[in-house]
């Protein structure tokens, strides 16, 4: 009986720490992927690219005339996401609000539904364009180079990194 308690006592000592540590934790601890939610993740992944371009210049051979091409692309592109996840945040909370009486007006929150899609469509249709557009600035070369140093191939799904739970 003693060495049950005393294993017992052992496992929460050791325990304890390892779930005040999870505790304290963020919700969305990932610095890497910066996942707001699973369906956002194929439009944070463009911005993400884009960054990359940027940290890994050298590497993938970029002169300062096509670092000065997108530099402010990267800028403009991040101003977007920003406006963007403020305008789907205040679509949702109006969703939310307009759901909130146990018999809501069905009309009104199609219409809230269709309007944070089309906040999601339009902010993606603006990343594959701004792609398009940085995309033009690489040489073939390079843009292998930017393609080896991607943690997946576009179109081939998550990367191992981004497979992890939030």
């Amino acid at each position: 009986m003693k060495r049950i308690l005393l294993s017992l006592l052992l496992t929460a000592t050791f325990a304890a720490p390892a779930f005040s540590q999870m505790r304290d934790k963020p919700t969305n601890p990932c610095k890497d992927c910066n996942l707001k939610s699973p369906e956002m993740a194929p439009m944070d992944m463009m911005g993400d690219m884009m960054g990359m371009c940027i940290r890994n210049a050298d590497k993938i051979g970029l002169t300062d005339a096509q670092k000065k091409k997108i530099t402010p692309l990267h800028l403009e592109m991040q101003k977007k996401q920003i406006r963007f996840q403020a305008d789907l945040k205040i679509a949702q909370l109006e969703m939310k609000e307009i759901m909130e009486p146990k018999d809501f007006d069905l009309d009104k929150a199609i219409a809230a539904a269709n309007k944070t899609e089309k906040i999601k469509t339009a902010y993606h249709l603006e990343m594959l364009k701004t792609m398009k557009e940085v995309r033009s600035v690489f040489t073939d070369e390079q843009y292998k180079k930017l393609r080896a140093l991607m943690p997946m191939h576009m179109g081939a799904g998550m990367p191992a990194r981004m497979k992890h739970k939030h």
